[in-house]
Order: C-alpha cells, then structure tokens, then sequence
C-alpha cells in the first residue's frame, strides 16, 4: 500500500467512493453528489491535506483535512473526511496516521471527526486511533426522511505520534 499525495487522476475513483457513501449511507448528512469540479477544486484548496491510498495501481481510498470552523482562533483545528473501498486492510489506519503526521506538520493541534451516530464502525475505528467522544449533538442531521444524531471526536496531535506510516518514511 502507498499512501501519497492526491492527484488529479485521482479524482475519478475519489467521487466514486464519495458519491456512493453519499447515495447508500447516512454515514454523511449530505445528498449532494460530488462533482469533478467540486474535486477538482477541492484538490488546489488542499493540495497539502489530500492523501490517497494506491493499492496495486488502484485509489483503494482517501483522506483530506481543513477548517473546522471559520475564524483565526480555529485555525489550529481541522475536520477529516476519510473514506475506504473496503474495510479490514489498514487502508483506513494508514491514511489516518499519515494525515495526522502531516496535520501536525501544517501546525494543526487537534483533529476532529464528525461522524453520524448510525456509523458504528466510525466510531470504533476513531477510538482505535486515540481520537475520544468530545460531544454528540442530537437531531442536527435529516437524511431519508429521518433526524440523525452527530457524534463529535477529536484527537490532540501533540506531543508528537509515535508511528510513521512506511510510505511516510
């Protein structure tokens, strides 16, 4: 597995796997697919908070950070989306460890995840990684016709991680 930079070759596989948790999950609040110039201008806005997962020539997945919340005295904090093709590989495990050496590097303090509360192996997969339930906010989501709950998880990335991904090293 070689986590890298995104690219714009990238982009295909990354609003498959985007659009599809979109479309079949509440996993993400949302109902707007993602457009090739949603990515694309999504890949120059964070060209530096973008990673890939390349299993055998193949996007098996992705990461990318940005603000949490408007305004400088948030600018320490980013929020993570992260998406895999399949669970079980380390594809996600990878891609997290990798995002958050590179956050700290950027100067961000605290990773934050939000996750609706349906996504059960979210959560468990965000707790394996250090990150722990900091809120849950009820109701503030609506998705096939129904009120969904948002979990709040965050990780402080100092004193410094312990583990550098290999593709990192």
């Amino acid at each position: 597995m070689l986590i890298r930079p995104a690219r714009a070759a990238d982009l295909g596989a990354v609003q498959d796997l985007w659009n599809a948790m979109i479309r079949d999950t509440t996993a993400t609040f949302t109902s707007v697919e993602k457009t090739p110039d949603d990515l694309r201008a999504l890949l120059s806005a964070r060209r530096d908070a973008f990673l890939v997962a390349e299993i055998d020539g193949v996007c098996a997945g992705f990461i990318t950070w940005g603000p949490f919340r408007a305004g400088d005295g948030y600018v320490h904090t980013a929020e993570h989306s992260i998406i895999t093709a399949r669970p079980g590989l380390g594809t996600g495990r990878a891609l997290l460890e990798a995002a958050m050496i590179n956050a700290r590097a950027q100067g961000i303090h605290v990773l934050v995840a939000g996750i609706g509360s349906e996504n059960a192996p979210a959560i468990a997969f965000h707790r394996r990684m250090g990150f722990a339930i900091t809120g849950q906010v009820p109701q503030v989501g609506r998705k096939s016709g129904r009120w969904h709950d948002l979990v709040l998880m965050s990780l402080t990335l100092d004193p410094p991680l312990q583990t550098t991904p290999p593709a990192l090293r």
